[in-house]
């Protein structure tokens, strides 16, 4: 049985509009290269009415402490692409489900980003904004890859207090995010504050707050 949708809510039209429009150089410095690349997706899960709060969040996950490359580092679910995903589509949905067990019939997507770079790893990685229209209980699918799943408030993101840069080892300063017990950064914080800019949802906040990137980690 399909489950039915639900319209979209009025703070969604600023983000898909804006979304629907944006250009890869104005969310990260790092565009694809016109050939090669390993293709991924992302999925960018916004629900609301968590708590009773008809407000949105939006859905991450932390990954696994154990693992040999991003561990411990909160991410959206995604993942590289295999042969019968049909597209960045299909491998967000696949990877939710398998990484979080979202049940791809309650959620719509609602539009596509530009693809983006990730330089060290050569990934070019297309972010999917999703409608969490139904939203249900998800938790990590394998512990040994994924440590946690939290729906985090958007108001929690965009609260300055929560707000700050953060200082890779090469020197590179980007956005962060410390929220939930986790520190949000690299590529997910960057794609984070794309959406809170694009949605109009940011606010101002001390760009001056930096601090070095805690160790260990898994660079970008």
């Amino acid at each position: 049985m399909t489950t039915p949708r639900r319209p979209l809510p009025a703070w969604w039209n600023p983000l898909a509009a804006n979304s629907a429009k944006v250009r890869a150089d104005q969310i990260s410095r790092f565009t694809p290269p016109r050939e090669g690349g390993r293709e991924s997706a992302v999925l960018i899960l916004l629900g609301e009415e968590l708590d009773g709060a008809a407000a949105p969040d939006v859905l991450l996950l932390e990954r696994a402490h154990t693992l040999r490359n991003h561990a411990g580092q909160p991410a959206f679910p995604g993942g590289m692409t295999d042969p019968g995903d049909g597209g960045p589509v299909g491998t967000a949905l696949r990877e939710a489900k398998e990484e979080v067990g979202l049940d791809p019939a309650t959620a719509e997507v609602v539009t596509v980003m530009p693809a983006l770079w990730l330089p060290p790893s050569n990934f070019v990685v297309t972010p999917v904004l999703g409608w969490w229209h139904s939203p249900h209980p998800v938790a990590a699918g394998d512990p040994a890859e994924v440590a946690r799943v939290e729906r985090v408030p958007v108001a929690e993101l965009s609260d300055p207090a929560n707000r700050l840069r953060v200082r890779h080892p090469s020197g590179h300063i980007g956005p962060a995010f410390a929220v939930r017990s986790m520190l949000v950064w690299g590529f997910t914080a960057g794609l984070l504050s794309a959406v809170l800019d694009l949605a109009g949802w940011s606010r101002p906040w001390n760009r001056a707050r930096v601090t070095d990137l805690p160790l260990p980690h898994t660079p970008e």
